[in-house]
């Protein structure tokens, strides 16, 4: 009967063998670099060196790095707007809520009804 595990034991051996030899040959220092517009690429200091440089546009240089941009839609909106978007958040649970929840929550519906007539007229007028 032939079984298969002492084959296959010689072959894991002589995997972890290629390995270990081709870690052997592997570059002691690797480098990363980004270079912008027209700069040259470092040189390597020695022959197990590898370098690697990605090439940016000039105007590129000193500018906040793209994962850290902020989005242009948090630019458009002003202060006073995120302020009311807070307020609206915050509002369910206080006096004057239109809400069931809180004290004297019943007593605000007929002032959101008028914040949303404004919000709606605002929104025509804005698509005319």
């Amino acid at each position: 009967m032939f079984h298969p595990l002492p084959g296959l034991a010689i072959a894991l051996a002589g995997a972890g063998a290629l390995a270990t030899a081709a870690a052997a040959q592997a570059p002691e220092r690797e480098a990363s670099v980004i270079v912008y517009g027209d700069d040259p690429c470092p040189a390597a200091r020695d022959e197990d060196e590898i370098v690697v440089c990605a090439r940016r546009p000039e105007d590129e240089r000193y500018r906040i790095p793209a994962p850290l941009r902020r989005g242009t839609e948090l630019r458009e909106r002003s202060w006073s707007s995120q302020a009311m978007q807070l307020e609206d958040a915050q509002r369910d649970g206080r006096p004057n809520s239109c809400s069931v929840v809180g004290s004297f929550g019943q007593t605000g519906c007929t002032q959101q009804m008028l914040r949303n007539w404004t919000a709606e007229r605002r929104d025509r007028r804005r698509d005319r």
